[in-house]
């Protein structure tokens, strides 16, 4: 985003005397966050790369500006993790016992992430997701700092929910095992 010089200079800037007086350089005091600048560089070389070897069409080498390569990143990406979140569905509405917090239309899944909050009948959230992690599936429980929520759904007290939230880099393999083990968890 750009903005007009002349504004920019008519803001006052509560800094430290040795910095500039002028825009841009009036808002940023300091040392500059090096590293944080650097990862920011590296995402995006990171989603670069995903925009020009996957999605549609297949092939995407050459495309010539980082801007058409981040737009078919996030477009693969979101497609994807769309079909985690319909196998992510399908695996806790097949499960005995689980009962689905949040939006579970299938036909909708494009209006939300991936992520999953959940409770199984007869397990707090914590023996789920220590049940889970013992093979090394990976899930959070609790309100997820989302308290107001928790409580509104009535689930503050009984500790919450299990959450999980499958990305562009899990596989489907994963969810099936997930299904697996939750099913595991649901017979004991």
């Amino acid at each position: 985003m750009s903005m007009r010089y002349d504004l920019l200079d008519d803001l006052t800037a509560y800094k430290v005397r040795p910095a500039s007086a002028l825009p841009p350089g009036k808002f940023e005091t300091g040392t500059q966050n090096h590293e944080g600048i650097a990862g920011v560089l590296g995402a995006l070389e990171y989603f670069e790369w995903i925009g020009e070897n996957f999605g549609s069409p297949a092939s995407h080498a050459g495309i010539p500006d980082r801007r058409s390569r981040l737009k078919r990143a996030m477009h693969a990406i979101q497609d994807y993790e769309t079909e985690l979140s319909l196998a992510l569905l399908e695996v806790l509405e097949e499960t005995p016992g689980v009962n689905i917090y949040g939006l579970k239309d299938a036909s909708r899944l494009a209006e939300r992430v991936p992520t999953y909050a959940f409770n199984l009948k007869g397990f707090s959230p914590r023996q789920v997701a220590e049940e889970l992690g013992k093979e090394e599936i990976f899930v959070w429980d609790g309100n997820y700092y989302a308290l107001s929520v928790t409580e509104a759904l009535g689930v503050e007290g009984s500790g919450g929910m299990v959450r999980v939230g499958p990305v562009h880099y899990n596989s489907l393999e994963e969810i099936e095992r997930f299904g697996e083990e939750v099913g595991r968890i649901a017979t004991k």
